[in-house]
């Protein structure tokens, strides 16, 4: 099979999207994303949409991960978070060493990789050869289709005495996937816990995140595109706020063609001809506009910086992330925009608007995308003091 352009991969995301929508319901029903779902997101190439072309991936700009994924989320907010989960994390794998990529992709290239990277959740100690690993994570997306998992831990010391901060690669049988994901919102992501109990983890599986904050990483020998020097933990804001974005974009679609023919209740008159849903409805699309612009501008920035072989300053990355919870923060505000405009209509189970309104406010719940600590973290740095997350 011929690996897809950018412009091919948008063209089959717009195609999926009346199947997507069709299934909706379905996917929350499932408390996962359905099997035929999985089977169209393999078929157009999308979860490899930034896996390298050397093992057939597409190995797209970074935004593609934005676009790509806002496509999807305008017709299911769960699947566009599942997808652009697991395909961040092909591009993640890029950066392991290669005899790490070669057990995964050797295998399969298709292979599902999920990840829960609440580093305090897993604890590991060295061990001749590699890391004993265990813990128990919550918000495992996706999980169910994967045959491997990236889980954050710390271990406790090093030879110097300091606690290391470090993800690790482990297969499907190294872990156990605990049915916990019951949801008001994103219903259908699968979220589910995960649980390891003192397993081995070899050298080769584990990346210290100082390794992944930019520049060279252990996978460049193989990988040395500039795709893959792009800091991981800085730019993942992006990767979920991408699905709110699509997710206030297909809530703008359908109020738009909703309202130009909907009459009120009560008063028998067009919604349209008010003054109020019209400004609302700018406003809303305003907002929705100014994400998409930061999140993609960002995205084309902080690859700039990798092509010409630098690495983002920390006042960068903390404007990276400001600017990813911001972008979440708009799209939040637009859909309670649309939902409040709705009125009584937008709470029946029937209108996709409800899901919309659900699932934007579980993804806004993302730690990744809380406004109050990306904003707190930038203004620190601003302000000439030194970031607490160890991430950046």
């Amino acid at each position: 099979m011929s690996i897809p352009t950018y412009a091919q991969l948008k063209e089959r995301a717009e195609r999926l999207l009346p199947m997507l929508r069709a299934r909706a319901t379905t996917t929350e029903e499932l408390r996962r994303i359905p099997d035929d779902t999985l089977a169209d997101l393999h078929a157009s190439g999308l979860f490899r949409m930034l896996q390298p072309r050397r093992v057939g991936g597409a190995e797209l700009p970074y935004r593609a991960m934005v676009e790509l994924t806002a496509i999807i989320g305008r017709a299911c907010g769960s699947t566009a978070w599942v997808l652009s989960n697991l395909a961040n994390h092909h591009w993640m794998l890029a950066m392991w060493p290669a005899r790490a990529q070669a057990e995964v992709w050797d295998a399969s290239p298709d292979a599902l990789i999920g990840s829960a990277l609440v580093f305090p959740s897993g604890q590991a100690t060295r061990v001749p050869g590699g890391y004993r690993l265990s813990g128990h994570w919550k918000f495992s997306s996706g999980i169910d289709p994967c045959a491997w998992n990236l889980l954050g831990g710390i271990v406790a010391e090093n030879d110097i005495g300091v606690s290391e901060f470090r993800v690790f690669l482990l297969p499907k049988s190294d872990y156990r996937a605990l049915d916990t994901w019951f949801a008001a919102g994103l219903k259908g992501t699968g979220s589910k816990d995960i649980e390891v109990a003192d397993v081995f983890v070899p050298d080769h599986r584990s990346v210290a995140i100082n390794a992944l904050k930019g520049g060279t990483t252990p996978g460049a020998a193989v990988n040395p595109g500039a795709l893959y020097r792009i800091p991981v933990f800085d730019t993942f804001p992006y990767v979920v706020a991408a699905a709110a974005l699509g997710i206030a974009q297909g809530a703008l679609e359908l109020f738009i063609s909703d309202t130009r023919t909907r009459v009120t209740t009560y008063t028998t008159t067009r919604m349209a001809d008010y003054a109020t849903t019209q400004v609302r409805l700018a406003e809303a699309a305003a907002a929705i506009d100014a994400a998409a612009l930061v999140l993609t501008r960002n995205c084309d920035d902080v690859t700039s910086i990798a092509e010409a072989g630098g690495v983002p300053t920390v006042e960068d990355k903390t404007r990276m992330r400001r600017d990813g919870a911001y972008a979440a923060r708009l799209c939040i505000h637009a859909v309670d925009l649309l939902f409040e405009a709705g009125g009584g209509e937008s709470v029946f189970d029937d209108r996709p608007i409800q899901r919309s309104f659900r699932d934007i406010h579980a993804a806004g719940g993302h730690y990744a995308l809380t406004w109050d600590i990306a904003a707190a973290s930038y203004g620190k740095v601003a302000l000439g003091l030194p970031p607490e997350n160890p991430t950046i």
